[in-house]
């Protein structure tokens, strides 16, 4: 604006030569300029209404003109890594995905001091009573019935004289390899039933990829983590993925994502495969003989 007044007036000493005539054309053209003036005035908004960022700062560059024969060229200073920050969005607030799961151990308590073998059917009918975003997705009744036929009669042989159905066998091979026998995972664990170096030396397997020797490492293993938190299988089931140890040092479930998806998925898959037994079991700890008629 101050541009604009500047450049009347400079006008007005150029046009006005004559003292008489300046008068009268001053007038004039100072009425016009008052009126630009509170034009100008209008036409500025209030800082901060509409106004873009600020430029950060910048420095100039003295550009010499083109050699002979040379095309014209502007160089022009952009940082893609600011301009980039300058438009993206702010990030969203941090998610703690550790607790993704907690609809599931808000009414289900993940404590050491509340074992017992009891909570299976509360914890079941919690999951029958979710909604389908929030229940877990379970293996498919057919994806269970072709793992039941390649291992049925090793999973019924393994199970025998120990605290786990044969249910929960092939609900945990379906969680963890889909059945699978080669199965890897980025951490290491290998075969059926997914088994820890560790675990599968301690429950003398020597090969993880049989799946013989991988089933009856991880009955095994099952089996003593039931006995291990009395009877629970909640916590026996959140042992086998996060290791006993994990449990005793945060005095019950721990708070991994992983571990408390891992216990309602298994659970979810507990509930078809006992649809595979002629007579479906109703705890953990219940015989199964498939009616499908595994293999052996």
């Amino acid at each position: 604006m101050l541009r604009g007044w500047q450049c009347l007036r400079n006008f007005e000493r150029l046009i006005v030569k004559d003292k008489d005539q300046a008068g009268h054309i001053g007038v004039r053209i100072g009425g016009a300029v008052n009126i630009f003036a509170v034009v100008l005035v209008l036409a500025v908004p209030a800082r901060g209404q509409s106004d873009p960022p600020p430029f950060k700062d910048f420095t100039f560059k003295r550009v010499t003109p083109p050699k002979p024969g040379q095309a014209r060229r502007i160089t022009i200073q952009i940082d893609p890594e600011e301009q980039a920050a300058a438009v993206a969005p702010p990030p969203a607030t941090p998610r703690d995905d550790a607790f993704e799961d907690d609809w599931f151990w808000k009414d289900i308590s993940p404590a050491l001091d509340a074992s017992g073998p009891g909570r299976l059917q509360q914890a079941l009918k919690l999951l029958t009573a979710a909604p389908m975003g929030i229940r877990p997705p379970a293996p498919s009744l057919e994806v269970l019935r072709a793992i039941a036929d390649a291992h049925g009669a090793d999973i019924l042989r393994r199970s025998v004289g120990t605290r786990v159905s044969p249910a929960l066998v092939l609900a945990v091979i379906g969680v963890e390899s889909s059945g699978r026998a080669a199965a890897v995972s980025t951490k290491g664990a290998t075969g059926l039933m997914q088994l820890m170096p560790d675990t599968a030396a301690r429950f003398a397997v020597r090969d993880a990829t049989d799946p013989v020797q991988n089933i009856a490492g991880g009955v095994a293993y099952l089996d003593w983590l039931l006995g291990e938190f009395g009877g629970d299988p909640l916590l026996a089931l959140a042992a086998y993925n996060a290791g006993e140890g994990a449990l005793r040092s945060h005095d019950g479930v721990p708070p991994y994502s992983e571990t408390r998806a891992y216990v309602p998925k298994v659970l979810a898959a507990w509930q078809v495969a006992r649809l595979l037994c002629a007579t479906p079991p109703e705890l953990i700890s219940d015989g199964c003989v498939f009616s499908i008629g595994g293999k052996g």
